[in-house]
């Protein structure tokens, strides 16, 4: 080999040595300048939930874990318990304040004079979607921090869409209704007396079995479990009311809270209103879903009541809101100020969520 040959190979091997050198060196600084989240340093968040995960509020608890990992760059994990696989429905909120979850999804409803600020948003007010309902359940904590959440962080509230009538047969006026037995739960077994049907007080789980075996002739409820729980195969009816709306909170335990770090504080305050119009928009969407579901697999009817009938409903109602109104007055609270300020907050969203 010449000279000169050799002092080009070596120049071609030092050029070659030089290249993988800077890529190496940019490697480990693109590595070094990257923020990266040890197993030690990432917190580890467990989140119970009561539903079966195909249901809306586990379909937003999965939202909001992942948007949460997303935001904090996985600084944040969170662990999900549908289904009761970590706390039952009625122990949601004590379980979450002895720390056996660190977050919980609850239903105020399932414990009836437990949140009686919340509770008014449950009433027979008429709300006609989940969103107007979710952002006056948010306005309506905002504006009287009430002291039934004060032993838990409020991370988000939600409700699902009003609820309605799904029966065996059709039901087209109140008249209908009359003697007829529907399983209900919370406010419903107090609307559906006064409407003259028979409430018949159950959970949701049971209701499958009880409207086969002919022990209810219908369910009181919002209209996504004609999917969800395939309750359109055994109920081809329904009829639309907007009776009431049951309201749901995501609440942390406080020293959990406590215990966060500022910046991961930021990320699930910011998302606190964005993830409830997220949620009910979803859970909206959701009950038109399962209609045409509903219409094209079982061939589904829904009715609707006639104007004087809707105004009856009303007038037959209001008392339940008047007893409300007594109720958390003797108890320290402006009963009446809460049922005006609902109302507006109604008014407020239902020209938002037209």
């Amino acid at each position: 080999m010449t000279k000169d040959r050799q002092i080009k190979k070596r120049e071609v091997a030092m050029k070659r040595f030089l290249c993988a050198f800077f890529v190496l060196s940019f490697l480990l600084f693109m590595q070094v300048g990257a923020p990266k989240i040890s197993l030690a340093q990432q917190i580890t968040l467990k989140y119970a939930n009561f539903p079966p995960a195909t249901t809306f509020p586990c379909v937003q608890m999965e939202r909001w874990a992942r948007e949460v990992e997303k935001r904090t760059n996985n600084k944040v994990k969170v662990q999900t318990f549908p289904g009761g696989t970590l706390l039952s429905a009625k122990n949601m909120f004590d379980g979450v304040v002895a720390g056996t979850a660190d977050i919980g999804c609850l239903a105020m409803g399932y414990q009836p004079g437990r949140f009686p600020v919340s509770e008014a948003i449950d009433l027979p007010i008429g709300f006609t979607s989940a969103r107007a309902a979710s952002m006056a359940l948010l306005d309506l904590l905002e504006k009287y921090k009430p002291k039934e959440f004060e032993q838990v962080k409020v991370l988000t509230a939600f409700t699902c869409p009003p609820a309605d009538f799904m029966t065996k047969t059709p039901v087209r006026s109140l008249k209908d209704l009359k003697g007829m037995e529907l399983r209900a739960s919370g406010v419903a077994t107090e609307i559906l007396k006064r409407l003259g049907a028979v409430p018949v007080g159950m959970p949701q789980s049971e209701a499958p079995e009880a409207i086969q075996k002919g022990v209810v002739k219908g369910n009181v409820s919002s209209m996504e479990i004609l999917k969800d729980f395939n309750f359109a195969a055994y109920l081809p009816y329904a009829t639309e009311a907007k009776l009431f709306v049951v309201s749901f909170a995501v609440v942390m335990n406080k020293d959990k809270w406590d215990s966060l770090p500022s910046d991961v504080k930021k990320v699930m305050d910011d998302l606190k209103r964005e993830h409830a119009e997220w949620t009910a928009t979803y859970v909206d969407n959701h009950v038109l879903e399962a209609l045409k579901w509903s219409k094209e697999k079982y061939n589904h009817q829904v009715f609707k009541f006639p104007p004087e009938d809707l105004e009856e409903i009303k007038r037959l109602t209001r008392p339940i809101i008047d007893d409300y109104i007594k109720r958390v007055t003797a108890q320290g609270l402006p009963g009446k100020q809460i049922i005006e300020d609902v109302f507006k907050f109604k008014e407020k969203y239902e020209k938002i969520y037209k």
